[in-house]
Order: C-alpha cells, then sequence, then structure tokens
C-alpha cells in the first residue's frame, strides 16, 4: 500500500521536465561536438595524449585541440593519427615527409619525441609510411592535465558509472 501510495506523490510534470532538461544538456554537447567538427574539419577535434611518448612537450593527460587544412603536412608538424586495426589514435611529430611526384599524395613518417625509434613498428604490417587519409589533424593548442579524468575514467569504468550516476540524480533531483 506504501508504494501505491508514493507512485501517487510522484509528480509527472516536474519528473518530465527533469528528462527533458537531461535529453537538451546531452543534445547540446553533441550539437557542439559537430559544430567543433565543422569548424576544425577533424572528425576528433579534440583528443587526451595517453601515454609519455611526446614528452618533455606534451604530457600524458594533456588534452590536444587539432586542426585539418588542405596545405601539405611537413616535417616537424605534430599530427594525430590513426592505423588501420587500432582503435586508438597516436599523437607523434612528424619526422619526414615525402610528396609523390606523381600523384601529390604525401608519405609521412612519425616518431614519439621521447621515443628511440620512429614508428614503422606502429603502422599496420608492411606499412613503411602514413598516407593522408591517417592524419586526423594537426595539434594547434593543448590544456594541460585536463584530460586524466577520461585516463582514470577509461582505466576503472567505476569512476565512470558513478560520475554518470551522481550526474544523472544531480539532474532528477534538482529543483529548477
Amino acid at each position: 500500500m506504501d508504494r501505491i501510495k508514493f507512485l501517487g506523490d510522484v509528480k509527472i510534470r516536474p519528473t518530465l521536465i527533469q528528462l527533458l532538461n537531461l535529453g537538451m544538456i546531452i543534445c547540446s554537447a553533441l550539437m557542439i561536438w559537430k559544430g567543433l567538427m565543422c569548424i576544425t574539419g577533424c572528425e576528433s577535434p579534440v583528443v587526451v595524449v595517453l601515454t609519455g611518448s611526446m614528452e618533455p612537450g606534451f604530457k600524458r593527460g594533456d588534452i590536444l585541440f587539432l586542426h585539418m587544412n588542405k596545405e601539405p603536412i611537413r616535417a616537424g608538424e605534430i599530427v594525430v593519427y590513426n592505423v588501420d586495426g587500432r582503435d586508438i589514435p597516436i599523437v607523434h611529430r612528424v619526422i619526414k615527409a615525402h610528396e609523390r611526384r606523381d600523384t601529390g599524395e604525401i608519405d609521412i613518417l612519425t616518431k614519439g619525441d621521447n621515443n628511440q625509434v620512429d614508428d614503422i613498428s606502429l603502422y599496420s604490417g608492411g606499412q613503411l609510411w602514413l598516407n593522408s587519409h591517417h592524419i586526423i589533424g594537426r595539434a594547434i593548442g593543448y590544456l594541460p592535465y585536463v584530460g586524466y579524468l577520461t585516463i582514470i575514467m577509461t582505466e576503472m569504468p567505476i569512476v565512470k558509472y558513478l560520475l554518470i550516476g551522481v550526474l544523472a540524480l544531480l539532474v532528477i533531483t534538482s529543483e529548477e
């Protein structure tokens, strides 16, 4: 009987408003992300540095802002790339870039600043160079250590679920 009384006390209109607010927050975040994709020309305009391979320039947990344009990639630039068969993008510096005269395609060789050897061992089997379709974007700025929350949530999924639960509880139980 108490359960029925509790269900009768729940006000449907404020609950629906809270759920709509939660939906608007999620939609707003997605619109901002898609807007950044259009402005920067990158499929992933923001990435987190996951390893120390780019130290001392970028440390683990730094957030990088990316941009991609039509200009050819040159040696010395820091790029984020994806190789076939790997889901996680890699942040490294271009050490060699060769433009093919016949096609105009650029062959790129990368290396982490803190690594002893180039990245050929990270590329797909038998691949010696990256091409422009592997490049996600060029690093144009960064925020130090801000991405550690992402790393913690990836390495300890319970933290992610707790954070999502707390945020959902705050949205649902707030008065406004």
